[in-house]
């Protein structure tokens, strides 16, 4: 009996010690310290796209059980917007939450993520959302950043605005391409480039400094987005001359730009939370904004008296002439901007026809409801 009351009494110790080493073990993985990057967007703190990478902060922090945390600031907290970029790629900063289209500075094949005027070729949002995912969009994006430019950034896509952007603001109306032309223009990406062809005289400039440039009369006229961020920018205190459509640029995305060795170090569960937030977003802000933008274009025209204006045809049916240009010269001047170009036209060969067949012709929807 003495022998099993030994034997009785080790058994104890021992499942005493494996079971408060496992309990050890949970309480030190429960405890441990989260991974916290620091997470800079080119945007002002007021702006829609700057609340977009807060949400998605948000989301990340709680899927994640508050293992992966992001400190979000604003543009300029570290770097200017145009640099993030870069300190992303040297370590400065973890990540970044910006427009593909800044980059096309560094190299003209980052334009075509704005997405350029067109579509391009047509391309809407669900098409060129199915361009990056469902065909090689999204790596060639990759390619870009870590090839190309020899970046140590990873980049996903999130935070989709819904609709193609207005034209703009600008101090005082205009009724054709001649009198744009009088008008020094803010704009940004591959519509810079569009815009020099058709004559007019652009400038770039990031978001934060827009709006002062438009009112002190640095430029006659700027694009930001669509009515429910530009509301919030402010441009109706500004002037009251609101033109729309536009061709310059459909529905877009933003990139989440990530230095390399950091998102290496994630456990795969944690990139793959990173990558369904960075989905989710997509649709969570694409559907916030349609909810926005009624609402934003009623309180400018009624509350602040903004006159929406109607862009002049001939200055639509210049931006594709003159963004045809664009693509045969840098095509012409840079193989990688040829090979994204042509993967974004083989796709549209096939996707955009269907598409127009498909959708009803709301020239015809609308005023049966509505009468306008």
């Amino acid at each position: 009996m003495k022998g099993w009351k030994n034997i009785g009494v080790m058994a104890l110790l021992l499942a005493g010690l494996v079971g408060g080493g496992w309990v050890s073990q949970v309480a030190a993985e429960n405890t441990a310290k989260p991974i916290v990057w620091r997470l800079q967007s080119t945007w002002p703190t007021g702006n829609l796209l700057h609340k977009s990478i807060q949400r998605l902060a948000e989301d990340v922090e709680q899927m994640s059980g508050g293992r992966l945390r992001w400190e979000v600031m604003p543009a300029g907290a570290i770097v200017g917007a145009f640099e993030v970029l870069d300190a992303v790629h040297r370590g400065l900063l973890d990540a970044a939450h910006a427009w593909p289209g800044y980059w096309a500075g560094k190299h003209p094949a980052a334009g075509l993520y704005g997405p350029p005027p067109g579509g391009p070729f047509g391309l809407g949002r669900e098409e060129f959302i199915a361009w990056l995912f469902a065909a090689d969009g999204a790596s060639l994006y990759n390619e870009l950043l870590q090839k190309e430019l020899g970046l140590d950034v990873v980049a996903l896509f999130t935070t989709g605005l819904p609709y193609w952007e207005a034209f703009g603001w600008v101090r005082k109306p205009f009724t054709s391409l001649d009198e744009l032309r009088q008008l020094k223009y803010r704009t940004s990406g591959l519509g810079m480039e569009m815009m020099q062809n058709m004559g007019v005289s652009v400038v770039t400039l990031p978001g934060g400094e827009v709006l002062p440039a438009l009112e002190r009369g640095a430029v006659d006229g700027a694009e930001w987005a669509i009515p429910s961020h530009d509301i919030l920018i402010g441009f109706q205190n500004v002037t009251k001359y609101y033109y729309m459509p536009d061709l310059r640029q459909p529905a877009s995305l933003q990139d989440l730009l990530i230095n390399t060795d950091v998102w290496e170090a994630l456990p795969d569960d944690l990139k793959a939370i990173v990558k369904s937030a960075c989905l989710a977003e997509i649709i969570r802000m694409a559907a916030f904004s349609v909810d926005l933008e009624s609402k934003a274009v009623a309180e400018l025209t009624g509350r602040y008296g903004v006159e929406i204006m109607k862009t002049p045809d001939d200055v639509l049916k210049a931006e594709l002439e003159a963004m045809d240009l664009v693509f045969e010269v840098e095509s012409a001047k840079n193989p990688f901007f040829a090979k994204v170009l042509e993967s974004q036209r083989k796709f549209a060969e096939r996707a955009v026809p269907h598409a127009r067949r498909l959708r009803p012709p709301m020239e015809i929807v609308v005023p049966h409801y509505w009468g306008n």
